[in-house]
C-alpha cells in the first residue's frame, strides 16, 4: 500500500538508475514500515530546481513515502534514514566538485480521505 514519489533532477538520469533504486526501495519500505502491501511509485524527473542562490543550480533527489497512519514517529524517522542511505548508495560519490546533489526523504501519513480502488481498472 505505500505510495512513493521520487522527484529528481533530470540531469542525474545518466548518473543514477532510478529503476534499480526502486527495486531495492520497495522491499526496504515494506519491511521497515511494517506494512503488508505493494508499493506504488511515481518517478518524476524535474528539468529545473531553484537552489540556494549561492552556487549554480544544484541537483537533487527527494523521496516522499506515504503510509497509512499508525506508525510511531521513531519508526518513520528510521525509515527516512534507511531510504536516505539507500539513495546515497545509488548516486555517485561527491567528488568535491562545484555541483552537489542534495538528498531528502519525507515519510508522512496519508490523509484520512485516502481511498484505494478495490481492483485495477
Amino acid at each position: 500500500m505505500p505510495h512513493l514519489t521520487i522527484d529528481y533532477s533530470s540531469r542525474l538520469a545518466a548518473a543514477f538508475d532510478a529503476r534499480a533504486l526502486v527495486e531495492e526501495l520497495h522491499p526496504l519500505v515494506v519491511e521497515e514500515s511494517g506494512t503488508s502491501g505493494v508499493c506504488k511509485t511515481l518517478l518524476r524527473p524535474a528539468e529545473t530546481y531553484a537552489g540556494d542562490g549561492r552556487s549554480r543550480e544544484a541537483a537533487f533527489v527527494h523521496v516522499e513515502v506515504g503510509l497509512m497512519p499508525g506508525r510511531s514517529e521513531a519508526r518513520k524517522a528510521r525509515l527516512s534514514e534507511s531510504v536516505l542511505a539507500l539513495l546515497a548508495k545509488h548516486l555517485p560519490a561527491d567528488d568535491g566538485g562545484e555541483e552537489r546533489v542534495f538528498l531528502s526523504v519525507e515519510v508522512r501519513d496519508l490523509a484520512a480521505t485516502y481511498r484505494l480502488s478495490p481492483s485495477a481498472r
